[in-house]
């Protein structure tokens, strides 16, 4: 059942606005708002975390060839 209210749209200087009811309200600072033919799209910014994006990405199925540590200058790295 999707949930419905009747609002009321008003000016706030330049801009058009409403005000979100309670039961609306949207647990998040920052929100992306879009038009999708005559409707208002509002959705709520969630930044998430490097573990949340890592556990996002697909698992790579590549073999990696050996590395033959004898080449690699562990010991004198500049930094």
């Amino acid at each position: 059942m999707t949930a419905e209210r009747h609002i009321r749209i008003f000016r706030n200087g330049r801009n058009q606005a409403i005000r979100i009811p309670r039961e609306f309200e949207l647990d998040a600072k920052e929100a992306i708002i879009r038009k999708e033919d005559h409707r208002l799209i509002i959705e709520p910014v969630r930044k998430k975390g490097l573990l949340a994006t890592l556990a996002t990405l697909s698992t790579l199925n590549h073999d990696f060839p050996d590395i033959d540590e004898s080449l690699l200058p562990l010991d004198n790295v500049e930094l």
